[in-house]
């Protein structure tokens, strides 16, 4: 089964090891096709807290981490000098 990974915006950095990311989705209403915007709110997991409300960021679908907690943050799209999780589990398998 494929991993599901979405991309999304900070919207809050205020937990530890936490940030809440806005996901919007546009589709057409069925009937009207009106453009409606729905907006999901995912709490995600972030080991280092390095992300910042307003960074873009690539989150992934992982085992339940916690009551509401699903979802890990794999890369910060907005600002890339942090190592993602793939980039340093390549560097210790090197080592």
């Amino acid at each position: 089964m494929a991993v599901k990974e979405r991309v999304g915006v900070v919207v809050s950095d205020k937990m530890d090891k936490t940030v809440v990311v806005a996901i919007e989705n546009r589709a057409p209403h069925p009937k009207y096709k009106k453009i409606m915007v729905r907006t999901e709110r995912y709490k995600v997991h972030d080991e280092e807290n390095a992300c910042k409300t307003g960074d873009r960021v690539r989150i992934q679908e992982t085992r339940p981490l916690s009551r509401h907690k699903r979802w890990q943050v794999i890369e910060n799209l907005t600002n890339p000098s942090t190592p993602s999780q793939e980039t340093t589990a390549s560097q210790e398998t090197e080592a």
